[in-house]
C-alpha cells in the first residue's frame, strides 16, 4: 500500500498484523481530518494518504463507512466526511419505551440521555445514534438530541395487524417500539385483523412520517395454542429452524458412537456412574460417581462430550455459536444442538455408550478440592434417576427403591455424605444460597394451562448442585494453570450507588452490613444469618439480591461474588450452553499436548464471544419471560373480579406489584387505585407513603387484591386493593440458620 510521504502511522504494525494488505489505521484518519479541518470526499482523502490502486481506495471506503457507523465520523448530504468532536457529541445505543419516549446508553459508558418522543420519531428500539447533549429535562436528566442514526438495527418485527378506516398497521409485539408499523394494500400478504404477523421494514421512520413495512408471513390468530412461543421466537430473533449446512453435516449421524471416536479414550464404563435430573428433564449431559477415599471423597463428574462431534468452524458450530444457548419455555424446548446430538448422541442414557469429559477431583473432609485431572473418556450409565426418586432413597429411606438400586445405594449414600461436606465448606466461606421461589406450569388439553405449582427443592437438588459447582470451580483453576484463552463467569458484587441504597435500607430497619465500601460474600451471609426467621427475612433477601451485579461470561478474572469464589467457569452444560463447548475446547487442547499459539482462538476473541454468549443468555431469559407472562395472563383471563391473597413483591413511582398466594402470579395496583391521597415514592425504603392519610405500602407487606383487567397484547393483570396489613420487622431478633 502506498502512503504519502510525509505520513507516518503509528499504528502501521497493528494494522500490518491484522490485514494481509494494510490500510490506514482509525487514529491516522482522524488526525488527518483534524489537520484539514473541513468536511472531505473519499477521494480527497484517498490522495490526502497516497492511495492510488482501487482496491486501496475500495479498502479506505469500508473504513470510513465502520467509523461513520461507530461515531467517529459524520457524511454529510454532499457525501463528505468529517471528524465528531467527541467532546460535543455521544455515540450508543437506543432503548426504546412503551409511551414513545427513550435513553441513548452511550458507547464508552456512563450516564443515559434521555430520548424526548419527538426524537424517538426517527429512531427505533437498539438503533444505534449519534446525539448531542442539549441540557436536562425538568426531571434533571442529561437530554439528547438527534443528530444522526448511525446503524439501523430493526429490520423485521413481529405484531398484530389493525384496520382503521381503511389503513393497515401493524402494532409491534415488543413494547419498546412505540411506532405503528404501515401496510401499504398490497404488502398485507392475505393476513386479517387481529392476526400475528411477520413484517419486513421497506422504509424506516424519520421525524415525519412512521415507519412503512410489508408482512412477510402470517404467524396465526391471536388467541391460537402455542402462539405464544411463535410470537416469541419471531420477537427475539431466536434461531429456531437448521440451515441445510447443518443438516447436511448431522444426516449421517445416528445414537450410536462410531467405533473410531473410542479410540484413545480412558474406559470408565466400569464405573456406576448415574444421571440425576427432573421428571422432566430433556437432556441428560451430566452423571455423578463417587467413592471414599482415606483422606476424603474422589468425586467424578461426567460430561456428555460435545467437543467430539461440533467442530471449530463447522456449519454445527456456526449455528451453536449463533443460538449461544438452548431456549426452555414451559411446554417447549428450541435446542442449541440438533436433536440427534441434543437427545441422542450427548445423552447419557442408561446403558449405553457415551463419549464423556471427565473431571475426577480428590476432595478432603473439609470439602476442600485437593487435586483434579481432566480426561477424554468412554462411560456407561448405569441409572436414570430422579431428584425425587433419590431424595425418597437418601432422605426418606424409601425401602421400595433401595431394594431397587441396591447395587447403587453405596454410592448414594457417599454422594450425599459428601454433599453435606461440600454445603458446609460453601457456609463458611461465605456463598449466598437464598432460596427464591421457582415455579412450574401444569399444561391440559389444547395447551392450556391446569395449573402452576411451586418447585420444590430437595437435598438431591442440592447434591447435584453441588457436585456440577465442584467441577466448574475445578476447570477454573486448571485453564488458569494451563493459561489457554478461556471465558469465566464473572459476578460483581455491588456498585457504590446500590451499596449506599442497601445501606440507607437496612439502617431503617436496625440492621448492618458489614465490609465498609467494599463488603465481602462472608458479609452478605452473616447478614442473612441474622435476618432468618424474620418476617420480612424474603422482603431483605430480596433488595440483598436486587443490590448484586448481572453475572456475565468475560475472559476477565474478576471472580464470582455470590459464590464466593475467586476462579469459577461452567463446564457441566456443553450441549445447551456454548460457554461450556468453549470450555471443553481448551481443556481437549491442553490433553492433547497442543501449544497454547494453536488453539483457535486469541484473548480477543474470548472477550467478542463472551460477550455474545452473555447476550445471548440474556435473550433467552427475556423470551421464555415473555412467553410465562402472556400464558400466566391468559390463565388469569377467566378469573376478573376473583379476591387473591398476595405479597408486595415491587414498589414503583407509579404503584406496586403483588405476587398472588398460591398462583404465583403478579399484578399491578396502579398509584390511580389508591386511597384518596398523594402518594410519595421512597426508592430507599422500597415503599409509598400517603401524604394526608400516612399510609405506607412496603415491599413484602400482605394484601388482598381483586382482579380488575388482564390484558394479554401487553402481558399486564391490574389488580385492585381491598385490604392491607403491614408487617413491621421486629428490630433485634434473629436467629442462625440450621446447618446441613
Amino acid at each position: 500500500m502506498a502512503k504519502h510521504s510525509n505520513l507516518k502511522d503509528p499504528f502501521a504494525e497493528r494494522e500490518a498484523e491484522k490485514y494481509a494488505r494494510p490500510i490506514p489505521s482509525r487514529e491516522l484518519i482522524l488526525e488527518i481530518m483534524q489537520e484539514r479541518g473541513v468536511p472531505q470526499k473519499l477521494e480527497e482523502i484517498a490522495t490526502h494518504l497516497g492511495l492510488t490502486e482501487a482496491e486501496d481506495i475500495e479498502s479506505l471506503r469500508r473504513r470510513l463507512n465502520a467509523m461513520e457507523r461507530d461515531g467517529q465520523l459524520l457524511k454529510n448530504r454532499r457525501d463528505r466526511y468529517c471528524a465528531v468532536d467527541r467532546a460535543d457529541l455521544i455515540a450508543g445505543r437506543v432503548i426504546g419505551h412503551a409511551d414513545g419516549f427513550g435513553f441513548l446508553r452511550p458507547d464508552e459508558g456512563g450516564e443515559d440521555l434521555y430520548l424526548s418522543s419527538k426524537e424517538m420519531r426517527a429512531l427505533m428500539h437498539d438503533d444505534r445514534a449519534l446525539v448531542s447533549v442539549r441540557g436536562v429535562d425538568r426531571r434533571g436528566r442529561r437530554e439528547g438530541g438527534l443528530i444522526q442514526v448511525l446503524e439501523r438495527n430493526t429490520q423485521r418485527l413481529v405484531g398484530r395487524l389493525f384496520q382503521e378506516r381503511g389503513i393497515s398497521y401493524v402494532v409491534p409485539d415488543n413494547k419498546h417500539i412505540a411506532h405503528d408499523i404501515l401496510i401499504p394494500e398490497e404488502h398485507l400478504c392475505a393476513a386479517q385483523p387481529g392476526q400475528f404477523v411477520l413484517v419486513e421494514l421497506i422504509e424506516q421512520p424519520t421525524r415525519q412520517r412512521d415507519p412503512i413495512g410489508k408482512i412477510t408471513q402470517v404467524i396465526g390468530d391471536h388467541m391460537a395454542p402455542g402462539m405464544e412461543i411463535e410470537v416469541a421466537i419471531r420477537s427475539f430473533d431466536l434461531p429456531a429452524e437448521w440451515p441445510d449446512a447443518v443438516l447436511a453435516q448431522t444426516a449421517g449421524m445416528d445414537e450410536n458412537v462410531p467405533e473410531a471416536a473410542k479410540a484413545g479414550r480412558e474406559d470408565v464404563r466400569h464405573l456406576p456412574l448415574v444421571t440425576i435430573d427432573g421428571e422432566d428433564a430433556r437432556d441428560f449431559d451430566d452423571a455423578v460417581y463417587c467413592e471414599r477415599t482415606p483422606k476424603g471423597w474422589k468425586l467424578y463428574v461426567a460430561i456428555a462430550d460435545v467437543s467430539a462431534y461440533v467442530l471449530p468452524g463447522t456449519a454445527l458450530d456456526e449455528e451453536a455459536r449463533k443460538r449461544g444457548t438452548s431456549v426452555y419455555f414451559p411446554d417447549r424446548v428450541i435446542p442449541m444442538l440438533p436433536e440427534i446430538l441434543s437427545n441422542g448422541l450427548c445423552s447419557l442414557k442408561p446403558e449405553v455408550e457415551r463419549l464423556c469429559m471427565v473431571c475426577e477431583m480428590y476432595i478432603t473432609a473439609e470439602g476442600g478440592i485437593l487435586r483434579a485431572r481432566f480426561f477424554s473418556g468412554l462411560m456407561r450409565s448405569k441409572a436414570r434417576l430422579t431428584y425425587t426418586e433419590v431424595a425418597k432413597l437418601l432422605v426418606e429411606g424409601d425401602k421400595g427403591l433401595r431394594r431397587q438400586y441396591r447395587d447403587l445405594l453405596p454410592h448414594l449414600e457417599e454422594l450425599h455424605a459428601l454433599y453435606r461436606v461440600l454445603r458446609r465448606a460453601r457456609e463458611e466461606r461465605g456463598a449466598m444460597d437464598f432460596d427464591t421461589q421457582e415455579s412450574r406450569i401444569v399444561f391440559g388439553e389444547g395447551k392450556k394451562i391446569e395449573k402452576i405449582v411451586p418447585v420444590v427443592r430437595n437435598d438431591a437438588h442440592r447434591l447435584i448442585e453441588e457436585c456440577m459447582l465442584a467441577a466448574n470451580t475445578a476447570t477454573a483453576r486448571y485453564l488458569a494453570r494451563q493459561k489457554i484463552p478461556h471465558v469465566v463467569r464473572v459476578h460483581e458484587g455491588p456498585n457504590a450507588e446500590k451499596l449506599t441504597d442497601l445501606r440507607a435500607f437496612l439502617g431503617r430497619l436496625g440492621l448492618n452490613l458489614g465490609g465498609g465500601d467494599t463488603p465481602e460474600p462472608k458479609d452478605y451471609f452473616v447478614l442473612s444469618d441474622q435476618i432468618a426467621g424474620r418476617p420480612d427475612e424474603h422482603l431483605i433477601q430480596t433488595i440483598l439480591l436486587r443490590s448484586m451485579s448481572q453475572a456475565v461470561y468475560s475472559p476477565e478474572k474478576k471472580g464470582h461474588f455470590g459464590l464466593a469464589l475467586d476462579a469459577y467457569t461452567h463446564f457441566t452444560s456443553p450441549i445447551r450452553r456454548y460457554p461450556d463447548l468453549l470450555v471443553h475446547r481448551a481443556i481437549r487442547h491442553t490433553l492433547e499436548g497442543k501449544q497454547k499459539g494453536e488453539f483457535p482462538y486469541t484473548p480477543n476473541d474470548m472477550v467478542v464471544l463472551g460477550e455474545h454468549c452473555s447476550f445471548t443468555e440474556r435473550r433467552a431469559d427475556d423470551a421464555t419471560r415473555d412467553v410465562v407472562a402472556w400464558l400466566k395472563c391468559e390463565y388469569m383471563q377467566d378469573k376478573l373480579g376473583e379476591q387473591f391473597e398476595g405479597v408486595i413483591s415491587t414498589v414503583t413511582g407509579f404503584g406496586f406489584f403483588v405476587e398472588l398466594k398460591d398462583v404465583f402470579i403478579e399484578g399491578l395496583v396502579h398509584i390511580s387505585t389508591l386511597d384518596k391521597d398523594y402518594f410519595h415514592y421512597d426508592p430507599v425504603g422500597y415503599r409509598l407513603q400517603g401524604e394526608r392519610t400516612g399510609k405506607i405500602y412496603r415491599l413484602g407487606d400482605s394484601v388482598e387484591v381483586v382482579v380488575a383487567r388482564v390484558d394479554l397484547d401487553e402481558r399486564k393483570i391490574d389488580l385492585e386493593l381491598v385490604k392491607a396489613e403491614a408487617k413491621p420487622a421486629p428490630a433485634g431478633r434473629s436467629r442462625k440458620r440450621r446447618r446441613k
